[in-house]
């Protein structure tokens, strides 16, 4: 029996004109996934791991995330090592969204392991079909669930 789970995707974008962007892409590409909206990587952090008094993380839901590196209280990098650190969190699919294409923090973010990584351009119109091929990707994959019995 193969069941397609709704992915809800994670936006941890601080800039809301790329966080509005990216949510614009993925309608246009047809991707009408359940959005979830952290601000900065402690948002991020709280949500994954259920921390806190915001929302949190439901054990029955498929989640992708796109992470920006450059984020207040906690960034990017530090939130990806946290959560590929956590054996029920590991298996989540996580994207870098970062201005820079410094190949060491591509590589850093590689080695703790992030699925995929994707330059923001300061062109829109790429960015945007960064984010639609982004959004074929995840319509094409089976992204694993959180199992937190582990």
């Amino acid at each position: 029996m193969h069941m397609t789970q709704e992915v809800v995707i994670i936006i941890a974008e601080d800039d809301e004109g790329h966080a509005r962007l990216i949510e614009k892409s993925l309608k246009r590409v047809g991707l009408h996934n359940s959005i979830q909206r952290c601000t900065n990587g402690q948002e991020v952090i709280d949500f994954l791991f259920r921390r806190g008094s915001g929302p949190h993380r439901r054990s029955d839901t498929a989640y992708l995330l796109l992470l920006d590196i450059r984020m207040p209280m906690v960034d990017g990098v530090e939130a990806l090592r946290q959560i590929k650190e956590d054996t029920s969190l590991r298996k989540l699919p996580v994207i870098m969204l970062t201005t820079t294409d410094d190949p060491r923090e591509i590589e850093r973010c590689h080695l703790l392991g992030c699925n995929s990584y994707i330059v923001k351009p300061v062109d829109f119109g790429k960015f945007a079909e960064a984010i639609a091929q982004l959004g074929l990707f995840v319509s094409l994959v089976q992204i694993p669930g959180i199992n937190d019995e582990i």
